[in-house]
């Protein structure tokens, strides 16, 4: 039985959708996602920026609708790039070549109110994994609305001070200056600082 599509478009674009065909491109979804990433955008900005619903956009991504000619539009403008770029991608090299150096306390500032994030190598872009380093500002599990989710896995080391790591299916566990762990990023997750000052880790999460 076929999905209503209201469900994944808003008013606007369900309007629209008896007079402009769908566009269909061959991973047009994953073009999105490293498009998104590449930007250093979660679902929710990417969302804010192009006006596109955050339930839309991860359906887009995962290949689960085709967005409209409307949509596209969006995604473009919100992204910040011209509409062909999503329907090529980047020219792949073989050579071993890229680089980007991180000087200390130079990565990009992306604060929250839970976390205080340091993207590191923000200059390359198509990333197959992001670093970036957090200090941890949340004292209680109850400062965050929600889990955090998100796709991929991570890993986290605690570079200063220690935290209580919060892991949906696990019980919570206290975690100290040297320690890591290895998780799924789409299994609810967040942390507490416990030390005296704000801890900082290390996160590494696959694209």
């Amino acid at each position: 039985m076929a999905e209503d599509p209201s469900q994944f478009f808003s008013v606007e674009e369900t309007e629209t959708l008896g007079t402009e065909s769908t566009v269909e491109p061959l991973q047009l979804g994953k073009r999105v996602k490293d498009i998104r990433l590449s930007h250093n955008l979660t679902l929710e900005e990417a969302s804010k920026r192009t006006g596109l619903a955050r339930s839309t956009l991860s359906k887009i991504e995962n290949e689960q609708i085709s967005p409209t000619f409307t949509a596209v539009q969006k995604l473009a403008k919100g992204l910040n790039i011209d509409i062909p770029q999503l329907f090529s991608s980047p020219k792949e090299s073989r050579t071993a070549g890229r680089r980007d150096i991180t000087r200390k306390n130079e990565g990009k500032p992306h604060p929250t109110p839970t976390y205080e994030h340091e993207m590191l190598a923000a200059q390359l872009s198509n990333k197959k994994i992001l670093p970036y380093k957090t200090t941890v500002r949340a004292r209680n599990f109850s400062e965050y609305p929600s889990w955090v989710r998100h796709d991929g896995e991570e890993f986290m080391l605690v570079l200063k001070g220690s935290v209580i790591l919060h892991t949906e299916f696990y019980e919570p566990v206290e975690m100290f200056e040297g320690d890591s762990t290895y998780y799924d990023g789409g299994m609810g997750h967040a942390l507490v600082s416990t030390s005296e000052e704000d801890a900082e880790v290390l996160w590494v999460t696959s694209s």
